[in-house]
């Protein structure tokens, strides 16, 4: 332990910013950044657009939306059960490394509508109705409940939304769409099959590129699996490992450096739900504990944030046509002028074509919430 460098904060933090491709905007092809990225939270359909944009030099709707046409990237649950963005290669082997976990998800908040139901059967009998054509999630909960009719047609679509590999092909997914969700077979829409063997230790060794150094509840906070201190422990001897300031083992490739503390971090704004904020069990390499419940002020909401020199500084949204970014505190001439210029560039891009953009300075902290 003696001879392992020290890591501060502020390190773990330009480690974390630089990986995230958040120092430097890249002249990378999307699918080379989402790949970095592993997986991008894709349950806020719009997310990932803004995730990109602040990551890539010159990004525009079309460079994501066409990829999802072209079946390259897709949309489908797996990373902690929810919805995330990856490329169609990396989703044949991580949903069923998730899978374990996936299936427990129903007897979460659905335990009450299916019980006495057995979720082997409903998994066969979806993946029955869905082989070899695309259906709403409405229209398979209907055919479901044509099969177990003792249950709600709700209830069963997204149990088998969980228990079976499934993607959401567009319209779903792309930039200011909604209504109906589209399900399909992974398998049918990216025309090759699962992955039946597990690359747990490719998923660490991803996760560290994305998001090291780390420790075991880091990786097991981002993907929603558990135990997998045995997992690291046989990958030890083949990674660099560090320690913090309060003692912890991180984890890194050995090839990968730590951070430069003095390096400057431009303003960025993040989408709900970033990974960025949602990548580790201590995400105080990014995010103060004080103002954790003004962003995530429950476990159904991440608020879309900006950081300012590398930490989050408060949180954005668009309404009624307008920017609004409200800081978390007072913030210096310089760094507000920073701020209210990158808004400009951003509201640019999220607000409708046609529309003037309008970026207003809203309440500090919205500390009401």
């Amino acid at each position: 332990m003696s001879g392992m460098p020290l890591l501060s904060r502020r390190t773990l933090n330009r480690s974390l910013l630089e990986r995230q491709l958040l120092l430097d905007r890249v002249e990378w092809s999307v699918p080379k950044v989402v790949g970095r990225l592993v997986a991008m939270q894709g349950q806020e359909p719009d997310a990932p657009y803004v995730g990109l944009w602040t990551r890539v030099a010159g990004f525009q709707h079309d460079a994501l939306s066409s990829l999802l046409h072209e079946r390259r990237i897709v949309r489908g649950a797996h990373l902690r059960t929810t919805q995330h963005l990856a490329l169609a290669e990396d989703f044949l082997w991580l949903r069923p490394l998730l899978q374990p976990r996936l299936d427990r998800a129903p007897l979460g908040g659905l335990r009450r509508d299916i019980e006495g139901l057995e979720l082997a059967e409903l998994a066969a009998v979806g993946r029955r109705l869905l082989a070899g054509r695309t259906l709403t999630r409405r229209e398979l909960g209907s055919l479901l409940v044509e099969h177990f009719p003792d249950h709600r047609a709700n209830a069963l679509a997204v149990s088998a939304h969980f228990l079976v590999a499934m993607v959401h092909p567009p319209p779903s997914g792309l930039w200011g769409r909604r209504g109906a969700v589209p399900c399909a077979l992974a398998e049918d829409w990216i025309g090759q099959p699962l992955e039946p063997a597990p690359r747990i230790q490719a998923m660490v060794t991803r996760y560290l590129a994305a998001f090291g150094p780390a420790d075991v509840k880091d990786i097991q906070a981002w993907s929603g699996l558990s135990r997998l201190r045995e997992v690291v422990d046989e990958l030890r001897p083949r990674l660099r490992v560090h320690r913090d300031e309060h003692g912890r083992e991180l984890f890194d490739l050995p090839q990968a450096a730590p951070g430069d503390p003095d390096r400057p971090a431009p303003v960025r704004f993040l989408p709900a739900f970033d990974n960025l904020l949602l990548g580790h069990a201590d995400r105080s390499r990014v995010i103060a504990d004080e103002y954790r419940k003004l962003v995530a002020p429950g476990q159904a909401m991440v608020r879309p944030t900006f950081l300012v020199d590398g930490f989050v500084g408060g949180t954005w949204s668009v309404k009624e046509g307008r920017l609004l970014v409200s800081p978390f505190r007072t913030l210096p001439k310089t760094d507000l002028a920073a701020v209210l210029e990158e808004s400009w560039r951003l509201a640019e891009f999220v607000l409708p074509d046609g529309a003037q953009p309008d970026v207003r300075l809203g309440p500090e902290a919205d500390r009401s919430a």
